[in-house]
């Protein structure tokens, strides 16, 4: 290879040599088929060998080519830059800069749920930059709108990973969306974080390596709302209903809703379920439905967003209907308040959230701590339930990326989350990962809403 590279004229050195690095082949030798053996293994060509060869005997061959040709020098060096670049500096990861990706709805009729993450995971990137990064590297967040449809979110991840070149991704909002998301991210090794769903789809068992959760699943909300209602509020299984968006949102509610109710005898073929349209708040059918059987159903179990639940309550209401209704902390509890309060106590009365954190004016270190980041770099966002799950989501991660070290990559990285035990954020649970468990928080807790807007924590049974 040497001797035909030093007889070749030197315009004719540099072709050979891109030839010879890109494909394996020897200049020399014109492509010819992969042989097989009897039983079908492919045994490479000869002239192929160079294929797969490491990046350390690749450098030792171009070495040995610059000292004996040196006007093509330059081009060698661009061409070994190319060639170990990706395996020296991972996506995303620079020697200053460490960046992260998030694909949400910023408009729409889920908005708010979106610019609620963004807000609470760019606040914990601010804290930890302002006190000099981690290993030297400043976190920068890169947010794409999807709009909380799944059509837009694979373009979305697209430019996050192929554009961008985030190194992970947090805090993604939607479980319809998640359908897409996670497959890509698998595809693309990247690691998906702390993402606003309690979908059953991000919690597989054994667990998707590349996926992890910060918070408990839908099924476990609907669970503990359940247990709230036969519980403390003495209803009889039998005459709850459930009212579910008509996605895997809403089928994830469902089935921890349908888990507790047949555990207590009831069939669920015989549970009332009514349900609306992802991204509307048509819910005329579901009142419907509900007011035909109203004297058999004291409370409703809710799987849906907050205009939604907010216009279902509101019709309930004004049809005359009183029953309880529970529902799960993606409905955006902050939101859900604004649009009931105003109209008065009649439409506050018996409405309870579950939440997967606590209550964001709690007097505990952790919540605390996110008032004030929020205070200091927020702006106008509110210090809300969703600002508070994105910003413990972004701590925990940021302590993931403390632990793994300056020598960071995809790999080392979800090696140190699977290794994170009983991390204290101080919010009175704490976080632990494992092989076989990606989701850090299975805490659940109650909140019913007050006359005047607020929320209220209580006991779930």
């Amino acid at each position: 290879m040497l001797a035909i590279l030093a007889r070749a004229p030197e315009s004719r050195r540099a072709a050979l040599l891109e030839t010879t690095l890109s494909t394996g082949d020897s200049p020399a030798q014109k492509p010819r088929p992969v042989p097989r053996d009897p039983g079908g293994t492919h045994r490479p060509a000869t002239g192929r060998v160079l294929l797969i060869l490491g990046g350390a005997a690749l450098a030792v061959l171009v070495g040995a080519i610059a000292l004996s040709l040196s006007p093509p020098v330059k081009k060698i060096d661009r061409l070994v830059d190319e060639a170990l670049t990706p395996a020296l500096a991972p996506r995303g990861v620079s020697d200053t800069e460490i960046v992260l990706g998030m694909a949400s709805p910023f408009t729409g009729a889920n908005r708010e749920l979106g610019s609620g993450m963004r807000a609470g995971v760019e606040a914990a990137l601010a804290e930890v930059n302002a006190a000099g990064g981690i290993h030297g590297r400043r976190l920068r967040l890169v947010a794409v709108d999807d709009g909380y449809e799944p059509s837009r979110t694979l373009p979305a991840m697209r430019q996050l990973v192929e554009k961008d070149r985030v190194f992970a991704v947090i805090g993604n909002v939607g479980t319809p969306t998640a359908a897409v998301s996670v497959p890509y991210a698998l595809r693309q090794r990247v690691v998906f974080f702390g993402a606003l769903s309690g979908g059953d789809l991000l919690r597989r068992t054994p667990p998707d390596r590349y996926v992890f959760n910060f918070r408990a699943s839908y099924a476990q909300e609907t669970a503990a709302a359940v247990r709230w209602l036969t519980g403390a509020r003495r209803i009889a299984p039998a005459r709850i209903a459930v009212f579910a968006q008509e996605d895997e949102f809403g089928e994830s509610g469902w089935r921890g809703a349908t888990e507790q109710l047949r555990a207590r005898g009831v069939d669920p073929a015989g549970v009332l379920r009514v349900g609306y349209r992802r991204n509307t708040a048509e819910v005329t059918q579901a009142v419907a439905s509900l007011k035909e059987r109203a004297r058999s159903v004291d409370a409703v179990v809710m799987v849906a967003t907050y205009q939604a639940a907010a216009a279902f309550i509101r019709k309930l209401r004004e049809a005359g209907l009183r029953q309880l209704t529970t529902n799960v902390s993606a409905v955006d509890a902050d939101a859900l308040a604004e649009e009931l309060a105003g109209d008065g106590k009649a439409f506050t009365e018996g409405v309870f959230v579950t939440q997967i954190v606590p209550l964001p004016s709690a007097h505990v270190p952790g919540v605390i701590r996110f008032r004030e980041a929020m205070a200091r770099h927020g702006g106008e966002a509110r210090a809300g339930f969703v600002a508070l799950e994105g910003y413990l989501a972004a701590q925990t991660l940021i302590e993931a990326l403390r632990r793994t070290g300056r020598d960071l990559d995809t790999e080392s990285l979800v090696a140190t989350l699977e290794d994170v035990r009983h991390l204290d954020l101080g919010i009175g649970a704490r976080i632990s990962f494992g092989p076989d468990d990606h989701q850090g928080s299975h805490q659940v807790w109650g909140t019913l809403l007050q006359p005047d807007g607020t929320w209220k924590q209580v006991a779930q049974e």
